[in-house]
Order: structure tokens, then sequence, then C-alpha cells
């Protein structure tokens, strides 16, 4: 699991960046993410009810996609703030090495946007 310090604590902030951030979107997830003046980077996972209806999968999902992340935490741009949206229930079965190619594009496809202003 990532590192708590690297995890959101408040709703707060999660709404900030939905409502001032850039959003890149594949088939099976989505990616919001806004720079931060903290000085880390921060990401939260959120998997809705409509994706898996227990607690049990959604849980899941996102542990496995928290580990990808925290595999591969450095090549995150710093100071920025990252919300990975779920809505394929695709990803509980997905294989870890094409979960991680997924997200790997989101994260490239967001730091031409975030160079490109």
């Amino acid at each position: 699991m990532l590192n708590k310090r690297y995890r959101f604590h408040s709703r707060g902030g999660v709404r900030y960046v939905y409502k001032h951030g850039k959003t890149v979107r594949t088939s099976k997830m989505s990616l919001v993410f806004v720079p931060n003046e903290r000085g880390f980077t921060r990401v939260a996972v959120v998997v809705s009810k409509k994706v898996n209806k227990t607690a049990v999968g959604r849980n899941r999902i996102r542990r496995r996609v928290y580990e990808v992340i925290r595999k591969n935490f450095d090549l995150l741009p710093k100071k920025t703030d990252y919300i990975f949206v779920i809505f394929s229930p695709d990803v509980l079965n997905m294989p870890q090495n094409e979960l991680e190619k997924s997200l790997g594009g989101l994260v490239e496809e967001a730091r031409v946007c975030y160079n490109g202003q």
C-alpha cells in the first residue's frame, strides 16, 4: 500500500482536484490531476459501486491500483495531486502487467497535457 502521507485525507482536497483539474481518459479508467503547493505528490483511487457491488471487489481493485502506483511512484511528476477513477469492472481481473501499462499510459498522457498547458 502507498504510504499514508501520499494519499488524500479529506474530501476537500478531492473536491478541489475535481473542480480545478484536467482529465485524461481511457476506456477503463480516467486520471484527474492538478498541480499543488504541498511539495509532494498525493494520489487517490476512486471505484464506484457501479463498477462492483461488493466492497470486497472495490477494495481489491483499489489495492491493485495502489500497488502499481507504489511500485512506480518515482515516475509520477512531483508536486501534483492525482485521482485515478476506475469505471470498468474489467480492472479486477486484468493482468498486472496490462494494468501497469494502462496506468503508465494515463500518466504519460497527463505529463504531456501538464507540460503543454
